[in-house]
């Protein structure tokens, strides 16, 4: 469903995605090395996951293709809330599956809202009501 791009390490920047230990984040810090005698400048990523919310560090040369997530949004309508998931349906394909709710939005979620949700690697995660 979701697909990786490539970009340089060089080149990203704070508020950038990036794959991390196999984890989507959102780039939180860079810094840049400069090149040494014998080598390249590296680059110091400091990153949070998007799904887990976990700080993650990776260090690269500057150089170095590092993996990109290709994030889709897309909308949903919610069908049903029960405890700490929720039944929706995608607006587009009209495919009905299951969502963890994410704790911000247990007390506001209801049945007939509708939702942007992101598809990251393969995983679906519910990011907020669309206002009506």
């Amino acid at each position: 469903m979701s697909e990786i791009k490539h970009k340089t390490a060089g080149s990203l920047q704070k508020g950038d995605y990036v794959v991390v230990d196999g984890a989507a984040c959102a780039v939180t810090d860079v810094k840049v090395s400069r090149p040494g005698k014998h080598g390249h400048a590296k680059v110091n990523l400091m990153a949070v996951g998007l799904l887990d919310e976990k700080k993650r560090n990776m260090v690269v040369p500057g150089h170095d293709n590092v993996e990109v997530p290709v994030i889709d949004k897309r909308n949903a309508q919610v069908l049903s809330v029960e405890g700490g998931t929720c039944s929706v349906m995608d607006l587009e394909t009209f495919e009905n599956f299951e969502m963890k709710v994410p704790e911000d939005l247990k007390d506001k979620l209801k049945s007939g809202d509708v939702v942007l949700y992101w598809v990251v690697l393969s995983e679906r995660v519910l990011k907020q009501i669309k206002p009506n």
